[in-house]
């Protein structure tokens, strides 16, 4: 295996194996070879521990990829003639014998302007500053002792438009300081590190993260009570009846109770914190914020359903069920995702609140998601979903 590639399998495989780094198969990490000219990077949807010699990557030419934000015919491109010529253009600059049908990530344009080794991550700890309003300010205080400081990249739509206003960060911050940014802080998104090497890269990932977290509150280990299983079950046929009335299929009811989960659901604040979503996973994987339940009555809960989608919302997959958990419906195949997904968000909420208040995504930015087949793809190759009630 070459050696580049090797070592980023390698970083992908420490930093994903975290559900507190990265959920479901969103991130993503890159290696530039010595030579300069390619760049090797996650595939599109693939888990980053799930990355192997084999598969999970594809080897891009970054001249070509550099092309892609350097046309600005591109530019002029209606919305998502525009994402449907750049993900074309991403699997032409592909120089490699892959041939799983996977693409390179969306993001990979943005990846060819940072340094060799970068690492794209959702920590839970860095969203409760990104996804809060005064965020910035608070990331400020808390790196004030940097040699240099982070650049933070206000939200713009994922895919092009993000890599564009990063490239064009990158290069005021190389002009002002003498060389590229090491960190960056993304609005509503989450965390890139990028250096020489990928132990560097690595460390430093590492470090930030822990930072972030010294700032916020946690819940206790072990605060989960005692919830019976005739409880639990009569929640999740609660569930089951409201769905099916709404979409007409039963699907998988799964439970699941934490520490996090359990410590949201006492906060007095629970149900106003998820009056909206946060970020681009949130709506790619949950539909949204999860829908709190406050009363099992399967009827006013399909109600509630019905209202979200008459709101031009996606059908709902995650419940939180007042002193029970969390429930997902879904297939087998992606509802632990999901629950990873909405654990980090629910951490995040309790924390972000404290930082000016919850900084949700608006109908504009939702709608861009929704629509974008890049994301579509992505959840597919990340395990597939839930069809007809998405």
């Amino acid at each position: 295996m070459d050696k580049v590639l090797k070592e980023l399998v390698r970083i992908s495989k420490i930093v994903g194996e975290d559900p507190s780094y990265i959920q479901g198969g969103g991130g993503n990490t890159s290696a530039k070879t010595d030579d300069g000219k390619y760049m090797y990077i996650k595939a599109s949807g693939t888990a980053l521990k799930d990355m192997s010699s084999k598969k999970g990557w594809r080897r891009v030419n970054i001249e070509s990829v550099v092309s892609i934000i350097q046309d600005e015919s591109i530019s002029r491109l209606e919305t998502y003639a525009r994402e449907t010529e750049v993900v074309n253009r991403l699997l032409f600059a592909c120089d490699d014998d892959v041939a799983d049908g996977s693409r390179p990530s969306i993001e990979a344009h943005l990846h060819s302007y940072l340094d060799t080794y970068v690492i794209h991550l959702h920590p839970s700890s860095v969203g409760a500053y990104v996804n809060a309003k005064n965020g910035k300010a608070e990331l400020e205080k808390l790196f004030s002792d940097l040699d240099l400081p982070f650049i933070w990249v206000r939200y713009a739509d994922p895919g092009f438009l993000l890599a564009k206003r990063i490239s064009r960060l990158i290069k005021g911050y190389k002009k002002e300081h003498g060389r590229k940014a090491r960190i960056l802080f993304l609005e509503k998104h989450g965390l890139l590190v990028t250096a020489n090497s990928g132990s560097s890269c690595l460390k430093l990932t590492q470090k930030v993260i822990a930072r972030c977290n010294k700032g916020l509150v946690k819940p206790k280990s072990g605060c989960v009570g005692s919830v019976s299983k005739e409880l639990i079950k009569e929640a999740s046929v609660c569930i089951g009846k409201a769905c099916f009335d709404v979409c007409g299929e039963y699907g998988v009811v799964a439970y699941y109770n934490s520490d996090i989960i359990s410590w949201f659901m006492k906060n007095k604040s629970a149900a106003k914190m998820l009056k909206g979503t946060l970020t681009p996973d949130e709506l790619l994987y949950s539909n949204g914020p999860a829908v709190w339940v406050g009363q099992l009555d399967w009827r006013k809960l399909s109600v509630s359903i019905r209202a979200i989608l008459d709101k031009g919302e996606k059908m709902p997959v995650s419940f939180l069920v007042k002193d029970v958990g969390l429930f997902v419906t879904g297939e087998k195949k992606i509802v632990k995702m999901i629950r990873d997904v909405v654990t980090s968000i629910l951490f995040i909420r309790v924390n972000a609140i404290k930082f000016g208040g919850l900084a949700f995504l608006n109908k504009r930015q939702k709608d861009f998601i929704n629509k974008w087949e890049s994301e579509a793809f992505r959840k597919s190759m990340a395990a597939g979903a839930n069809k007809k009630c998405d």
